[in-house]
Formats: structure tokens, C-alpha cells, sequence
């Protein structure tokens, strides 16, 4: 997990195109998205965090989307209560 707030605009270009990063999150709301969402966009740099993969993303206790990865978040909805 990297912070937004840790990387330079050059830096989070560079990494985005090596396919570093692929998924963003709100640090706040523990929700993670593509970097295409809408809703990700909007976001404050200082909540927003960044992730190699969803496996990384869910790791760290985030949730998917509901707008951008809809499929996802109704199996993590959906998924079996613990």
C-alpha cells in the first residue's frame, strides 16, 4: 500500500505505467477501486492510497466499490456472515 500523499506526480505516472499501482483506495472509508471510478476521483490526496492488486487491497481490510467493481462488491456483500 502506498500513500498518495508519498509520491510525486512524476512518481505516480511512472508507477501507474509499469502497472505498479492498478487499484486506488479511500484510507478513510477502507474501499478500493479502479483508477478509472468516478467516485475515486473525487477524493482528498491525503485519503486517497494506492495498491498493486486486489488480493494487496483486500489485505489491508479494503472493501470493492459499489460503483466501479459492482461484481465484486456484491460478493463481498453477499459473502458469508462471520
Amino acid at each position: 500500500m502506498t500513500r498518495h500523499t508519498e509520491l510525486s506526480d512524476t512518481d505516480l505516472k511512472k508507477n501507474i505505467k509499469q502497472q505498479k499501482i492498478r487499484f486506488g483506495g479511500n484510507q478513510k472509508l477502507k474501499i478500493y477501486g479502479t483508477l478509472k471510478c468516478k467516485s475515486g476521483k473525487r477524493m482528498k490526496r491525503e485519503n486517497r492510497v494506492f495498491f498493486l492488486s486486489e488480493k494487496e487491497a483486500t489485505y489491508h481490510g479494503y472493501r470493492p466499490c459499489g460503483h466501479c467493481m459492482r461484481k465484486a462488491y456484491l460478493k463481498w456483500k453477499n459473502g458469508p456472515i462471520q
